[in-house]
């Protein structure tokens, strides 16, 4: 119902800061589910941090990489979440679990991936310096998509808004639309910026509502294209713009466009600052500029997808933007008042009587006869704002919200813990996949049980043909820069130097037999097998031996 009241009495777009998310590590890029419940937004420590929106506070913390994840994208129904790190690795999660289902490692860096919008089973990964690849994830098989020149594969792909086709960008301002299923060329032109001149294209992307769709160039123009229009012209047609959007005083070039949730508005990230602009779609014109803290980068922005509200990331930090809420009580009760002091209420005669004796018994008619009716409070009615234009019915088994696991500090006994037995059998989960959190207690679980250790991930790599491996990724910096840095560091050998040569990478929870685990809090930050070799020896010893010991390393560390 209070979706249903959002529809249109004022301006449907943000207007104020409300806020951050502080995500206790930098945050990168965020994307929000179908529904706007749950924002997940990937760390440069390689954790994936899920959100509730609605809350505020976090559900889920997922260790997914050992680098900086670059992208972040939600399957339709919610329990899967699909992950790029700056290691070229593309990694696709359980939400619920957070166990890694499958991974693919890729030969260059990834610049963006999208799932289906619509099957469970498909991928879309831009990889740098390489045509689009579509995966497949049921047999790990990819197809490389066809690109307009062979020697411009400095290409952009996106699904449109139901994934039955895939429109991909290059260099050269050449627009393709390819089938899905068939990968065959369904329509095709070329951005021109008013002469013959051509202009690279940055990024695609596509309303969630209606069928336009947006392409950001090198120009510092965004372009507002109709999908239908573009279908119709057929191969090498010249279609016009809808509208076309710019900062004309400043010249500003733009980092991230994306759609509104109804598809009236559009938000603009500039590259030089933290400043968001946002048109209305239809007229073109500028409504409004949020301006965040002066001196900072914007890296990421999202749109809500059913309400006013915008999610932006610079300086490692996620900012909240949303509309003033005015509390207007005499919409409720046209007599309201405020007070300032307290007043002596007059009752008035038989106001308060639960029936009043004096009423005559007027006939009942129009609006009083619809009183006596039985009311449906049984049947749930479907919100419009989730269903999409051609389904009736929202998604039942969707995920909207995740369970959140209450800590216990320091319990007495531990029934729910893994018995002795079972603890020495159970494994981490290895490439940096250990859970952090709710997902800590969920590993224990399965544990208690009896059953056997988690199934290492199967990992597939990606051989794309003709492109460069030893690419870096935009996050990253310069490739020179990154081989000096890497000289001057001058690690050292052996276990301690292989921990410092990922400075992100997160701690390993291990479970050992006899209570070695607080023996391993104290030696697992001293980095290598010194430390879990002492964590061993002091479970083995007497209660007091092993507090010094566990005391001893903490002052160490």
């Amino acid at each position: 119902m209070n979706l249903e009241l959002l529809e249109s009495f004022g301006q449907n777009y943000p207007e104020e800061a409300d806020g951050t998310l502080d995500c206790i590590s930098m945050a990168l890029t965020c994307t929000f589910n179908r529904w706007g419940t749950l924002l997940a937004v990937g760390c440069n420590d390689g954790r994936i941090v899920i959100w509730d929106f609605l809350t505020r506070g976090i559900a889920k913390i997922i260790s997914a990489h050992i680098h900086p994840v670059c992208s972040l994208c939600w399957s339709r129904d919610g329990h899967k979440l699909v992950s790029a790190s700056t290691d070229n690795i593309v990694s696709l999660w359980d939400v619920l679990t957070g166990d890694c289902d499958q991974r693919f490692r890729f030969p260059s860096p990834i610049l963006k991936l999208q799932y289906h919008p619509r099957l469970l089973d498909k991928v879309l990964v831009c990889p740098m310096k390489s045509a689009p690849v579509l995966l497949t994830l049921s047999d790990s098989k990819h197809v490389v998509l066809p690109v307009d020149d062979d020697s411009d594969l400095n290409v952009v792909a996106a699904f449109d808004r139901r994934g039955e086709y895939i429109y991909t960008g290059n260099a050269k301002g050449k627009i393709l639309v390819l089938n899905t299923d068939t990968q065959d060329l369904v329509a095709s032109f070329r951005v021109t910026t008013g002469t013959s001149n051509t202009t690279a294209i940055k990024s695609i992307e596509f309303g969630r509502k209606g069928s336009c769709f947006l392409i950001n160039t090198a120009d510092r123009i965004i372009r507002v294209y109709d999908g239908r229009e573009i279908l119709t012209c057929g191969r090498d047609g010249e279609p016009e713009p809808m509208q076309k959007l710019q900062d004309l005083v400043n010249r500003t070039p733009w980092k991230r466009c994306c759609f509104s949730g109804d598809g009236e508005y559009i938000v603009a990230g500039s590259a030089r600052q933290h400043a968001l602009y946002i048109w209305e779609k239809s007229i073109g014109n500028l409504v409004k500029i949020l301006h965040g803290t002066r001196g900072e980068l914007l890296l990421d922005v999202a749109w809500h997808p059913v309400r006013p509200i915008i999610a932006s990331i610079s300086s490692g930090v996620v900012s909240i933007w949303a509309q003033n809420q005015v509390e207007n009580w005499s919409a409720f009760a046209p007599d309201f008042k405020e007070l300032d002091e307290n007043v002596e209420y007059e009752e008035r005669e038989s106001e308060f009587d639960i029936e009043d004796e004096d009423k005559s018994e007027p006939e009942q008619t129009g609006a009083d006869a619809a009183e006596d009716e039985e009311v449906d409070v049984t049947s749930v009615d479907p919100i419009v704002a989730f269903c999409s234009s051609d389904e009736e019915l929202e998604d039942f088994k969707a995920l909207l919200y995740l369970p959140i696991a209450p800590e216990v500090e320091d319990p007495e006994e531990n029934p729910f813990g893994p018995p002795p037995d079972a603890a020495g059998q159970t494994t981490p989960a290895e490439d940096g996949s250990a859970h952090t959190g709710g997902g800590d207690k969920k590993q224990r679980q399965p544990s208690s049980e009896g059953a056997p250790a988690k199934k290492k991930a199967r990992t597939t790599t990606i051989e794309l043909q003709g492109v460069p491996s030893d690419e870096v990724h935009p996050l990253l910096g310069v490739k020179s820069d990154s081989k000096s840095k890497k000289k001057t560091a001058g690690r050292p050998k052996g276990s301690k130097g292989k921990e410092k040569d990922f400075p992100f990478r997160p701690k390993p929870y291990r479970v050992y037999p006899d209570g070695a685990e607080a023996g391993m809090a104290g030696g697992g930050a001293g980095g290598g097998m010194k430390g879990r070799a002492e964590g061993g020896l002091s479970a083995s010893g007497s209660l007091v031996a092993q507090s010094y010991k566990q005391h001893d390393m903490g002052s160490l560390d």
